[in-house]
């Protein structure tokens, strides 16, 4: 009886971690490059009484056995790199990865961190940085002169931009790379739309977009979150329904145990 009661809570405890990855998928609903999470569960270890193809006499076999579950346990929690909607900003450095690839940016004390949110800006050195102030890798710098407004990415990550007050040629600026892993959802999720590489992911791998297996850059666009609203409310409703079917399986457990201390009694 009392492994009911602890099966139930493990099953509570999960439901627990649903709603808190569901809650946090419907608070970035709005984050530009944000993905989501799924969690992943798998059922725990099983106390066998009789194992499958076990002797039963008579030289009979047992054809099933006899397993009890003790619950559930969460495995993972997977990101899902599916792109999410394209939203023109009129901003000509805002940049959307079509396909697979991250942007680098660097962190002040050097580290390499790698994003999906291409909203860059130029800071005061004209450096393109992302919102936080995180310069892109490799360093791009806006010239002085060139006019902001005028500046274009090609889908290659070719930067270019016009002299201000002028009708001269078109000058480079600057190369956009992007990098991809082996395996993306082995990233580490570092808060502010980073992502961090582990044994798990690979390295990064850096090109220019467009390259076979890498997506192309689109200029003057931002990537929404690719979270859908109604999916993640019925994933909230279903967690919230799983939590009170475990709670009541624990009610019925103590009710089970009271009947039995009554008749001892």
């Amino acid at each position: 009886m009392l492994r009911a009661l602890y099966s139930s809570a493990t099953g509570m405890k999960a439901q627990e971690m649903m709603i808190d990855n569901t809650a946090n998928n419907l608070a970035n609903v709005n984050t530009p490059g944000f993905k989501r999470s799924r969690i992943d569960f798998a059922d725990m270890i099983y106390t066998n009484h009789r194992m499958p193809g076990t002797s039963v006499g008579n030289g009979q076999v047992s054809p099933t056995g006899l397993q009890i579950g003790n619950g559930v346990r969460v495995v993972a929690t997977n990101k899902h790199f599916s792109p999410g909607a394209a939203e023109q900003t009129g901003n000509p450095l805002d940049m959307m990865i079509e396909g697979d690839g991250f942007f680098a940016v660097q962190l002040d004390n050097g580290e390499i961190r790698y994003t999906r949110a291409g909203g860059f800006r130029i800071d005061d050195q004209g450096r393109l940085v992302n919102g936080d102030g995180l310069p892109m890798i490799p360093n791009i710098t806006i010239q002085p002169g060139i006019d902001v407004n005028r500046i274009t990415v090609g889908t290659d990550g070719r930067i270019q931009g016009q002299p201000t007050g002028t009708d001269q040629p078109a000058v480079d600026l600057g190369q956009v790379q992007i990098s991809t892993f082996r395996n993306s959802s082995g990233l580490s999720n570092e808060g502010g739309n980073l992502f961090a590489t582990t044994a798990a992911s690979g390295p990064a791998t850096p090109a220019n977009p467009g390259s076979a297996g890498y997506g192309i850059v689109r200029g003057g666009t931002l990537e929404g979150a690719n979270v859908e609203v109604v999916t993640e409310l019925i994933s909230l409703i279903s967690a919230q329904r799983a939590y009170e079917i475990n709670s009541r399986a624990i009610r019925a457990g103590d009710e089970m145990l009271s009947t039995s201390i009554d008749i001892v009694r």
